[in-house]
């Protein structure tokens, strides 16, 4: 008589399991997020999170990157799109307070919050990269629009990517502070003011 298979069950479902991980994580962010918290919104027990997604700090990183491709990409395609930096700041601008205030889904940005209160290096340095990484492709994209005489030429283009991040950020944490949707509006409409107009 055999024995039955141990380890997950033949009916998980790992992606919807990642997608309820990054919304746990995007809730209370990495420091908060206990394993049995996991484990019970997974419905699985702790060996079989381990088999499917390694520790707490890998399944991190899985979910960031998830959260990042179908969450936030907001922001990479409109620098992939837009012609123009100013474009691409303003299409971030005005849809990031819709994306922060979605119904359904915790409000905020994970990218932006998911360290909060954490010691551990791993995590912060993790999440550091890849806002600075946002901030420098956008630096990216006004150096091209200065070369091509788009901007002034005195734009400082590490300043103002930075700038359009840390205003994102603002927002994702008034976001999730409940401030509405239609404020956050006024906000990012007042940001947009501060960046040069296209030559």
């Amino acid at each position: 008589m055999g024995t039955a298979a141990r380890g997950r069950p033949r009916s998980f479902d790992r992606d919807a399991a990642l997608d309820q991980a990054v919304r746990l994580f995007w809730r209370h962010g990495y420091e908060a997020t206990t394993m049995r918290d996991l484990t019970d919104e997974l419905g699985i027990g702790a060996p079989s999170l381990y088999h499917a997604f390694g520790d707490k700090k890998q399944l991190f990183a899985e979910a960031l990157r998830r959260y990042d491709t179908r969450y936030g990409e907001f922001i990479d395609r409109a620098l992939a799109e837009e012609p123009t930096a100013r474009a691409a700041a303003a299409r971030v601008l005005r849809e990031g307070p819709s994306r922060y205030t979605r119904r359904g889904l915790p409000a905020g940005c994970l990218i932006a919050s998911g360290d909060a209160s954490t010691g551990n290096t791993e995590v912060h340095d993790l999440l550091r990269r890849v806002r600075n990484a946002k901030a420098a492709a956008f630096a990216a994209k006004i150096r091209a629009d200065v070369a091509a005489g788009r901007l002034p030429a005195d734009t400082d283009a590490t300043a103002l990517g930075r700038y359009l991040l840390t205003t994102l950020t603002g927002i994702a944490q008034a976001a999730r502070d409940g401030v509405g949707r239609a404020q956050l509006e006024r906000v990012a409409a007042l940001a947009l003011r501060a960046w040069p107009a296209d030559g």
